[in-house]
């Protein structure tokens, strides 16, 4: 966490950013990002926007609303369902006949980049992406979408991780705060810095009625041993199951991480903390 904090805040100061902007969307992994930049930057220097659908959830809105109060940061609010409606009458005749799948998915975090790219082209504050390694390894990111932006302050840390980060961070005390030099403030009793349902609800990226990211991946807790073994240990597919994990959801798994590679390599740069990192960074 103290590495996240230092190289976010390392880019930002250096480059002479005034200041950052996320999608604020209820989820761990923009709640995370949103504590670290404040912790890294200073509340002042935190732009959040929340970006309601029509799949939004009330728990999603509630919790961005907890976490921005928590953490003393700016959010705004900006629906994107009428942008959704003009974009698909748009479209309609092109894709007349067709049924609707990850393409309408795909416009609904588009256009979310570019609210958020317009905001920060309009005030100077730099993109904070908010994807995690798990996700990044095997193409579980929309390219010109929640992949927009200038920085990844997650890009080197799997799904699992950030979960106990958002633990530790929301169990530190003013007194590691201050140790630590982070800027933000610690937890109260009644406004924990990371909301608990962020925690403990089931990750989805709110694209479809009831969508949940296992139904498109393995468990996390599964997918993030795979990764660590044909990433990091650089393990075949057949050490692997030799080891005992399940042939058909390794082959998959590295089916996906190859086929992805495309995308990490337009991906933005951010902080290396494993020992084998996508891209240069």
């Amino acid at each position: 966490y103290r590495a996240l904090v230092l190289g976010l805040r390392d880019y930002v100061t250096k480059n002479n950013f005034p200041g950052i902007v996320l999608g604020l969307s209820g989820g761990i992994d923009s709640g995370v990002t949103a504590a670290i930049a404040a912790d890294a930057l200073g509340p002042d220097k935190v732009h959040t926007i929340r970006l309601p659908s029509p799949f939004t959830s009330d728990d999603s809105v509630e919790d961005a609303e907890a976490l921005a109060k928590a953490l003393g940061i700016r959010m705004d609010t900006i629906a994107i369902t009428p942008l959704i409606d003009t974009a698909r009458q748009t479209l309609a005749p092109l894709f007349a006949g067709r049924h609707a799948d990850t393409t309408e998915e795909n416009i609904q975090a588009r256009l979310r980049g570019l609210l958020l790219m317009a905001v920060s082209n309009k005030f100077g504050h730099m993109v904070l992406t908010t994807g995690n390694k798990s996700e990044m390894s095997v193409g579980y990111a929309t390219l010109y979408g929640d992949m927009c932006g200038g920085f990844s302050v997650l890009k080197d840390i799997y799904k699992t991780t950030v979960y106990e980060l958002a633990e530790w961070r929301s169990a530190a005390t003013a007194e590691v705060i201050q140790e630590f030099g982070f800027l933000g403030a610690a937890s109260t009793s009644t406004h924990p810095i990371i909301p608990a349902r962020m925690i403990t609800k089931p990750p989805t990226a709110e694209l479809r009625p009831n969508q949940k990211d296992e139904d498109s991946l393995p468990p996390y807790a599964m997918l993030d041993s795979i990764l660590r073994g044909l990433i990091e240990k650089q393990k075949s597919v057949a050490e692997l199951v030799a080891e005992g994990m399940d042939k058909a959801t390794v082959d998959r798994v590295a089916r996906m991480v190859a086929a992805a590679e495309y995308k990490r390599r337009q991906s933005a740069p951010g902080v290396k903390i494993t020992p084998m990192a996508f891209g240069r960074d």
